[in-house]
């Protein structure tokens, strides 16, 4: 279902203005809007977000309600949506994000280990509420870590986010009938903290059986991505890799014969930069692990102030990660070869390659090994959020520093690119094919190749 075209405004909903003071637009991208409001029954600052895609209104809404509770993930207060109008979510107004703590840090002298541990464990206890309750986010960055006044950091920006499992969930996706919600009222899934870890063994096989089951009713639809087994490298660019140091020598070869299969999610989610290299091969069947991978690069830019894979194109992201860990095969991931387009891209042979220690110099073991468990091929030896939680890192000194003591940067107020509301291509645009460099296209068997500068 398509957005309605809009031919009102949020400061003409009268069942919003009734509630609420519009104060300034604070952010604006493609798929929503966010404004400053004030709640007038108590004076309280909120932030409203308006969301034009249908899909990402169901998702953020569904999410949200489950993990309602959950001390690191941005509440919601409740929400305005009818069948003629945009999905207007009431948020909780947080100012700033990490990816502003991270910009402020570089301009000083950097952040202590005291600080960094903090703010990673609030990152892990949000995706660990996450995770156990099933929902992968599918878009962790630090401009999605909001961070408020009080130094509480917590997930955002649920738009792209699955339930891949939650008994007796409803995937109908009918607009609600009820238009005015107030999520406080209907919490079954919140704080969902007393359910126990989940098992590692537990989740893949509650998880292989979902994907068996899953119908084609259930289809990912992304409303702006291409479904089905569709990888990222249709939209890659190559125009800035004749400077890029990082560069591999890689071929793709295009299949005439791909068919989109229901039932699966997709594989163009995410920001490049902490996008897990299954997907950049093109694969649907995944889980929870691809914001573990997420996670690592996050741990990694707190560590370096600097991201780890920033790549210029899906094709150089992942050049960027092979130069580092080394080439992908069966050895580092068994199973690796049945990736969509693990047979049709071609790097050179990486040989010594310098590992996760040349990226993160002058770090402590302890640190370097936090990274590794995260941001390594096989999914699933990825260390889980709920593992790192309890891992012997955060329990030495020099400990995690109280949240009182944290500094929390100044934000700028008005709509701009530092707004923690603003949508910035934060590591890339999925759309890039406007920057194309020339390409070498020869007919083969099977499709056609093409071949990168």
């Amino acid at each position: 279902m398509d957005p309605p075209s809009k031919s009102w405004s949020i400061h003409t909903r009268s069942e919003i203005i009734a509630k609420y003071q519009i104060l300034e637009r604070v952010g604006a991208g493609a798929y929503a809007d966010v404004y400053r409001g004030r709640r007038l029954s108590d004076d309280l600052i909120v932030a409203l977000k308006e969301i034009h895609d249908y899909q990402s209104a169901l998702r953020e809404i569904d999410a949200l309600q489950i993990l309602q509770g959950s001390p690191n993930v941005v509440v919601l207060h409740e929400y305005f949506w009818r069948e003629d109008e945009d999905a207007v979510l009431v948020l909780e107004f947080l100012r700033t994000d990490l990816a502003t703590v991270i910009d402020d840090a570089k301009k000083k002298k950097g952040l202590s280990v005291g600080e960094m541990k903090q703010w990673m464990m609030q990152i892990l206890s949000g995706v660990d509420a996450c995770h156990r309750n099933m929902i992968v986010h599918r878009d962790l960055k630090p401009g999605n870590l909001l961070i408020g006044d009080d130094g509480i950091l917590k997930l955002a920006d649920f738009g792209q986010a699955r339930i891949l499992v939650e008994p007796g969930y409803d995937s109908s996706e009918e607009i609600p009938q009820n238009y005015e919600h107030d999520a406080s009222s209907n919490q079954a899934g919140s704080g969902n903290q007393e359910q126990g870890t989940v098992l590692r063994e537990e989740y893949f096989r509650v998880l292989d059986e979902l994907k068996t089951k899953r119908s084609a009713d259930d289809t990912d639809k992304d409303t702006n991505i291409p479904d089905g087994n569709t990888s990222c490298l249709a939209t890659c660019t190559t125009s800035d890799m004749d400077d890029d140091p990082l560069k591999s020598n890689f071929s793709y070869e295009a299949r005439e014969d791909e068919e989109e299969e229901p039932g699966c999610l997709t594989s163009c989610v995410g920001t490049r930069w902490f996008r897990a290299p299954e997907l950049l091969y093109g694969s649907t069947n995944y889980g929870l692990e691809i914001d573990l991978w997420s996670l690592g690069c996050i741990f990694a830019e707190l560590l370096t102030l600097e991201p780890l894979f920033p790549g210029t194109a899906d094709i150089d992201q992942l050049s960027r990660i092979i130069n580092v860990l080394g080439n992908l095969d069966e050895k580092a991931w068994p199973g690796c070869s049945k990736l969509p387009d693990y047979g049709i891209i071609s790097f050179s042979k990486v040989e010594n390659p310098p590992g996760l220690e040349a990226c993160l110099p002058n770090r402590s073991p302890d640190e370097v090994s936090l990274v590794k468990k995260l941001v390594c091929y096989d999914p699933a030896k990825r260390a889980t959020a709920t593992e790192l939680l309890h891992d012997k890192y955060f329990n030495e000194e020099p400990l995690p520093i109280p949240v009182s003591e944290l500094h929390v940067p100044l934000n700028r107020k008005r709509e701009d690119e530092n707004s923690p509301w603003h949508d910035y291509n934060y590591g890339g645009s999925d759309s890039d094919m406007e920057d194309f460099g020339p390409v070498n296209i020869t007919k083969t068997v099977t499709g056609f190749s093409i071949q990168f500068p």
